[in-house]
């Protein structure tokens, strides 16, 4: 179809125009039909906020996507692209992409009277189909709707009333595209009011002339729930033309997140090849996330990002590359030292209540990191605690550290240094290994079983940004003036 080039081949190939609602729902029921993908890329709403998008696109709705930040909503509403036809054909040089059969502007409808069927087309790609918008208070309605150019008025002496002076705005020029707002409360109620019937009648009022304007525009509106409170809200006329609201939400379990932050992840080819992330510290920095959201320091309301799981990610994966070009390592495994590279992607991404605004930031952070350290050791290796009434077997490096021995790991040792400074607590390595079966691993297992124990109690640990120290916790708290 795209080597048709005018009006006339259009009608002889016997092309049949049809609206972009229509046009995404019958794109859908062949997917449906077919089982091939419809979203692809969003994980963990399978069964919830991707059936409700399917239902709605079934039902040719307007759709609200309604959650907190890092929910995926814009990635859902530019994932509906998928649906759209390859190419549709367009008026060449109109300004809102007339349909050559069906054309609604002043300049279309003008060169199909005057030129018939040698109009000439072009074919419009569906990835030049979707037009975004993040709501701000300074969107005007000019912005989004359009207004009176009157240096066009007076130089092709026409009225401001005639239809061919006006600049038209983003929405018009979104004629049979997806048209996105992003953000939606942060739109002035008045802008939000010149919504009402582009939504339902397809008229446009700019400076007061009124316009019959049919647009074909699939709209799509995110929103974040604590916006209605803090900046704005959805006025309820509005919220009535908006046929569907669909609720996202956070992972539901540990697993999803992990291979959202996996497939999210921006690394380079080479950080990829030579940095490994060990499984268990994935497994922490997921959990620092999910405590983030159940912190009683955080506000919930707000939200606790998947990007900051991402943006952990990356800086976990950036500590290793650091450290190894340092040293000069052709290869680096993570540990628990290089979390204090991912305490700047929480801190950043969080809002903290009253009590946490006390605490500070930093001091959240590394709580929430301890608590998914001992979890994660709780998971992996036996619970002190429970083997007091037993043969304790953490015995001989409770007696290595009540010897008054202390170990000291510096963030940045080398590999070689790494090791070696571990291989020094008596019993350590050995007792890993009787716990984990991949000896690879040891080293890793080793770091978390030290940091496991101090956080249980069993040793004493003081961390800093330069090092991590353990002593028996005893003369740690008996030894002032290092406290001091």
């Amino acid at each position: 179809m795209i080597e048709i080039k005018t009006l006339g081949a259009l009608r002889a190939s016997g092309y049949q125009s049809k609206s972009i609602k229509d046009e995404l729902r019958d794109n859908l029921i062949f997917k449906l039909r077919n089982a091939d993908s419809r979203f692809e890329g969003i994980l963990g709403f399978e069964n919830s906020v991707l059936p409700d998008m399917e239902r709605a696109i079934l039902s040719r709705h307007s759709i609200l996507l309604l959650g907190l930040r890092g929910q995926a909503k814009t990635k859902i509403a530019r994932q509906m692209v998928t649906l759209l036809d390859e190419h549709i054909p367009v008026i060449e040089g109109s300004e809102i992409n007339d349909d050559p059969l069906q054309p609604i502007s002043a300049f279309g409808r003008k060169c199909v009277t005057e030129m018939g069927d040698d109009t000439p087309i072009l074919w419009l790609h569906r990835s030049q189909r979707y037009v975004e918008k993040l709501a701000t208070p300074d969107v005007s309605v000019s912005d989004l709707i359009g207004d009176i150019d009157p240096v066009k008025a007076a130089t092709q002496k026409l009225s401001f009333s005639n239809e061919e002076v006006i600049h038209f705005g983003l929405i018009p020029r979104a004629h049979r595209c997806i048209f996105v707002i992003n953000e939606l409360p942060d739109l002035q109620a008045r802008i939000q009011v010149s919504l009402f019937n582009m939504l339902q009648e397809g008229d446009i009022q700019i400076r007061g002339f009124k316009m019959r304007l049919p647009l074909d525009v699939s709209f799509v509106f995110t929103a974040n729930p604590e916006d209605y409170t803090n900046r704005g809200s959805i006025i309820t006329p509005l919220k009535d033309r908006i046929e569907s609201q669909i609720l996202t939400h956070y992972p539901s379990d540990i697993a999803i997140a992990k291979a959202i932050t996996l497939q999210e992840a921006r690394l380079t080819k080479e950080q990829r090849e030579k940095i490994t992330i060990a499984p268990v510290h994935h497994e922490i920095l997921e959990r620092m996330v999910i405590k983030a959201r159940q912190s009683e320091f955080v506000d919930g309301k707000s939200g606790v990002s998947a990007r900051v799981a991402i943006s952990g990610y990356e800086n976990l994966v950036s500590a290793v590359e650091r450290r190894m070009l340092i040293h000069g390592e052709a290869q680096g495994v993570s540990r628990i030292a290089d979390f204090h590279g991912v305490l700047p992607s929480l801190t950043g991404k969080i809002e903290l209540v009253y009590e946490g605004e006390q605490e500070g930031p930093v001091n959240v952070a590394w709580k929430l990191m301890n608590e998914a350290i001992m979890d994660v050791f709780l998971e992996t290796f036996p619970n002190p605690e429970a083997r007091k009434r037993d043969k304790d077997i953490y015995g001989v490096i409770k007696a290595y550290f009540g010897a008054g021995n202390h170990l000291q790991l510096k963030n940045d040792a080398s590999s070689e240094s790494f090791q070696k400074s571990l291989n020094e607590v008596a019993g350590l390595q050995k007792l890993v290994a009787t716990q984990i079966e991949n000896t690879e691993d040891t080293p890793v297992y080793m770091e978390l079983m030290l940091h496991g124990l101090a956080e249980t109690q069993v040793i004493g640990k003081s961390q800093s940004n330069a090092q991590t120290d353990f002593s028996d916790p005893l003369s740690r708290l008996l030894n002032f003036d290092d406290e001091d």
